[in-house]
């Protein structure tokens, strides 16, 4: 007995010590490198009550539950992300769409770290708004309204169709961010 502890024991301090030589550090985990386009906007001009520019990168698509209406979603099948755009007519009920556009924002307050409010103005156009920036894993990252106040109201929310995280993300909502930023800059009533 007293043979094989000492070879136990000597096969353990030996391992001990060679195992001592190298210091280990764990590489954080990686993401995959997305390759955005170049940014380019074309007008998009239809039947809806506005008009804007949006990415040559991305498609507009009818929203197919609200058939009839004029909401829509700019689609950016490379990014897996959706904003869909929802218009209102106002009739004396903007006090009720704005309240409508803030709880939609809210909602996310479970789940986001801050949210940060930008104003729009552009009196020439008569385009009024707020980008809403949602930060942390919320389920959608960026939200806006523009409104005239009188006869059109346009929301939109940037989602995409994964599980929200914020780092592997934070590349993509930038990118998309921009665009939506451009959206409303260009946005003008019919």
């Amino acid at each position: 007995m007293k043979l094989i502890s000492k070879y136990t024991f000597t096969v353990v301090v030996a391992l001990i010590m060679v195992s001592c030589g190298q210091s280990y550090t764990p590489k954080e985990p990686g993401y995959f490198r997305i390759d955005f386009p170049v940014k380019e906007y074309v007008q998009l001009d239809s039947t809806f009550p506005y008009k804007f520019e949006m990415p040559v990168y991305a498609e507009i698509k009818q929203d197919e539950y609200h058939t009839g209406s004029y909401n829509s979603n700019i689609v950016f099948p490379r990014l897996k992300g959706t904003v869909h755009l929802s218009y209102f007519e106002v009739k004396e009920n903007i006090d009720a769409l704005l309240e409508d556009n803030r709880k939609m924002v809210y909602k996310h307050t479970i789940k986001a770290d801050a949210i940060n409010e930008q104003y729009y103005e552009d009196a020439d156009k008569s385009v009024y708004g707020v980008l809403y920036e949602i930060k942390g894993n919320a389920a959608s990252s960026v939200q806006f309204y523009a409104t005239d106040s009188v006869k059109h109201f346009l929301r939109g929310a940037l989602y995409f169709n994964t599980v929200p995280n914020k780092d592997s993300l934070a590349p993509a909502i930038q990118f998309v961010e921009e665009d939506v930023i451009h959206l409303m800059e260009t946005l003008s009533w019919k």
